[in-house]
């Protein structure tokens, strides 16, 4: 099928799945034309954003485009340049065609994003922007779902923080979720011991052993994005997405805003302005012992070396109670978020807990399993 061809039955599946395109919104393209930040101020630089470092605009990293007469944005292999901290700025809709690189398939991607009172209302059909499963070992093909969240546009910080739970996470602007935790821990289920892949649910949000999917020390069949599918198809992301963002910091960029989590404070790349210099930045969690033995934790069977596939009988990362948070020793707080010219938000990192720890501000129960289903 030619690719205009294709191109026409993403407008018109936008169109009838998510009714983009007859009603004003007054939403902002997250991606710039020709290179050009968008509004709100990057990390590190004033309200104004002086200081702001002008972003790449060789041919491989301008892959941006305007809204069409419908107003409708693709955003395929789009890097975001937005950095705008309420979700209303990116009210619109989004469309992409991408392929599933081991198996040939062409995807479809659609989003829409609409703002009502106080709410952003996300309806996506959960394909990414991006080609996907170049390296990848998925146990279910990817296929287009129908999901919806919505998050506070004016989020808050609540008094206490709220710890993640089994579910889903936070959603990037490509329409793609984040699920940070795996439904696997050491010694729940009825797999092999050191072998379990199910069975860990949201009863046991304070197990300690429970598998982090963005360890190398785990197999969880992720592609170069570190996504896969779940049992019914939906492609999702367990950390950095590698994607919608320049990864590099030596080009001098700080990182946009690439996705909203479930309490609505905004998420930014790996990058940030650091008084005049761009460089990533650094999480606060330790290995506890500094990679010494585990220590046993009352009602929980502790991980041994050598069992199934666990490494180690010490605190080695494949488990995420092998971490910590340890104030002061990076940029961020416990919940991985830190305040940039007076706004509040996370940050993705390229170690532990990648991109969430817990959340500052109060999640929407659209998110979580253990919350009920999406409204």
């Amino acid at each position: 099928m030619r690719i205009s061809a294709v191109m026409g039955i993403i407008l018109c599946s936008c169109l009838a799945y998510i009714a983009c395109g007859s009603d004003d919104d007054g939403g902002q393209n997250p991606v710039a034309a020709d290179g050009d930040i968008n509004s709100g101020a990057a990390p590190g630089t004033d309200g104004d954003g002086n200081n702001a470092e002008t972003p790449n605009t060789d041919s491989d990293a301008d892959n941006t485009e305007t809204p069409d007469a419908d107003g409708i944005v693709d955003i395929t292999g789009a890097f975001f340049t937005n950095f705008a901290a309420n979700c209303a700025t990116y009210a619109n809709c989004y469309v992409s065609l991408v392929v599933d690189v081991q198996n040939g398939s062409s995807f479809a991607g659609n989003l829409k994003i609409t703002v009502d009172g106080d709410k952003c209302l996300f309806a996506s059909n959960a394909i990414p922007n991006h080609d996907f499963n170049a390296s990848g070992n998925f146990a279910t093909l990817a296929s287009a779902q129908e999901v919806s969240y919505e998050i506070s546009a004016i989020p808050t910080t609540a008094a206490s923080v709220t710890y993640l739970v089994l579910g889903d996470d936070a959603v990037f602007l490509n329409g793609v979720k984040l699920d940070l935790l795996a439904a696997a821990c050491y010694d729940v289920g009825s797999e092999p011991l050191g072998r379990e892949n199910i069975g860990c649910g949201p009863d046991q949000n304070d197990n300690p052993w429970r598998y982090d999917p963005m360890s190398p020390l785990n197999n969880f069949g992720t592609d170069e994005h570190n996504a896969h599918t779940q049992p019914d198809g939906t492609y999702h992301y367990h950390g950095n997405p590698m994607a919608m963002f320049e990864t590099d910091c030596a080009t001098g960029t700080a990182s946009p805003v690439i996705g909203f989590a479930a309490d609505g404070f905004p998420i930014y790349g790996t990058c940030f302005d650091d008084n005049g210099t761009v460089r990533k930045v650094l999480p606060s969690y330790q290995l506890k012992m500094g990679g010494g033995a585990r220590e046993d934790v009352s009602g929980y069977t502790t991980p041994v070396g050598g069992r199934g596939s666990v490494a180690s009988s010490n605190y080695d990362g494949q488990f995420r109670g092998d971490y910590e948070y340890v104030g002061g020793s990076g940029d961020l707080d416990g919940c991985n978020g830190m305040m940039v010219n007076g706004q509040y938000g996370y940050f993705v990192t390229d170690a532990y807990p990648w991109v969430l720890g817990c959340y500052s501000g109060t999640p929407d129960g659209s998110f979580s399993m253990a919350m009920g289903p999406p409204r």
